[in-house]
């Protein structure tokens, strides 16, 4: 299927390819997919790491204490992939989206870290540049779209002034150019919804606005927080769908940032499991799903109903989540760990793990894996009397003191 678009003053005709198929899977109008395809591919061609962020610390600072919401976390994106962060709520997820795009407010503050993306620190940024950034070449769909939107601008303005700023159009034709960004996402009547206030909207439909505003300027990076949050299960396939199908055809890529398994392993390539502020496992998504390692990644899929599977009981993790204010010295899941207190693990109540390689691609944050030198355990069940000199205050194997 052959589209065109007409640019600022209507000059320049682009044609570009768009799959049928892929389409009519999203339950798309098919001439409505503009030629987001040419200028994305040529910005976003080619294979290598997108996003970098290393070591990155987010704090909240309360009157009751210091809320340590990100602590040390790592990741990376490729480019045109599609990764995945996952964990409950309350885990960081969504702090770690706003520290990389610099959206943290008081009492908030980034105090550590770097977040590379295409090689350029985001936090070293100053406003401006991070504005100029935001919205261009980085977007982000919102966890909850009635009130990202403003709601006392139509949704036509708000998608215009987009395309405005990053794209010097005049409003005329930014104007047209938001009824084609509507008709895109698949929004009934798009030349009478454009003058629509998002109070006006269902949730699915000013979800579907925040994708076309995101999307507006073709993106490298679409970081999208729980895209689906309180949309009834069709909508929420509908979205889903039309996220996979603009992420191949644009190649834009995509953090997915979701505490819903299902949503995972339907559209992620690679995946990072969160628990009380930092990753605990990170591998390509079939591993995660078949080999899981971490106790609290083994809890979370197997406390999801199987159909076909008939049982007593779904499978529930003990205890509750550490208090972010007062992290415990050693491994943060050490309390509710079911596989710790089988296999004697005496390392998990008293050091903090890192997160290091069980194979090639899949790292987990868990001592039944490692020992104390970060060296692989070959046995489960087998703790070398290194283990024990070094909480007692001997030496480690690494020869520095406990």
């Amino acid at each position: 299927m052959t589209v065109e678009r007409g640019t600022d003053e209507g000059a320049i005709l682009d044609q570009s390819t768009v799959s049928d198929e892929a389409l009519a899977a999203a339950d798309l109008d098919q001439t409505a997919i503009i030629d987001l395809v040419p200028r994305s591919q040529e910005r976003h061609g080619g294979g290598g790491r997108l996003l970098d962020v290393r070591g990155l610390r987010t704090s909240f600072y309360t009157r009751h204490g210091v809320v340590q919401a990100v602590t040390g976390v790592d990741f990376h994106v490729e480019k045109g992939e599609i990764m995945g962060l996952v964990g409950e709520s309350g885990c960081g997820k969504s702090v770690t989206s706003l520290s990389i795009l610099g959206l943290v407010s008081s009492p908030g503050r980034v105090e550590a870290g770097e977040v590379l993306f295409d090689g350029q620190d985001l936090l070293k940024l100053d406003d401006r540049q991070m504005r100029k950034l935001r919205g261009d070449r980085i977007s982000m769909i919102f966890q909850q779209p009635q009130s990202s939107l403003n709601p006392v601008m139509d949704v036509g303005l708000q998608l215009g002034e987009v395309l405005e700023v990053h794209r010097n159009m005049k409003r005329k034709v930014a104007r047209s150019r938001a009824v084609d960004l509507l008709r895109m996402v698949g929004i009934p009547d798009p030349k009478r919804r454009v003058d629509s206030y998002p109070h006006e909207m269902s949730g699915g439909m000013a979800q579907r606005v925040m994708i076309a505003m995101a999307l507006a300027c073709e993106p490298e990076l679409l970081i999208a927080d729980e895209p689906t949050t309180a949309l009834d299960v069709t909508i929420q396939a509908q979205i889903l769908d039309l996220m996979r199908v603009l992420q191949r055809e644009t190649g834009t890529a995509i953090v997915l940032i979701t505490h819903d398994l299902g949503v995972v392993a339907e559209m992620c390539d690679r995946v990072a499991v969160m628990y009380a502020g930092e990753i605990v496992e990170q591998t390509d998504v079939r591993t995660l799903f078949r080999a899981p390692k971490h106790p609290y990644t083994q809890g979370l899929i197997g406390s999801i109903p199987i159909l076909g599977q008939l049982k007593d009981e779904l499978t529930t993790i003990p205890g509750n989540v550490p208090n972010l204010i007062s992290l415990p010295n050693g491994c943060r899941f050490a309390e509710r760990c079911i596989p710790r207190v089988d296999h004697g693990n005496v390392l998990a109540p008293e050091r903090h793990p890192e997160l290091r390689p069980v194979a090639a691609g899949h790292d987990v944050r868990c001592w039944l894996y490692h020992q104390v030198d970060g060296s692989s355990r070959p046995d489960l069940d087998d703790y070398p009397d290194a283990e024990a000199l070094a909480l007692t205050g001997g030496q480690t194997l690494a020869g520095t003191r406990a």
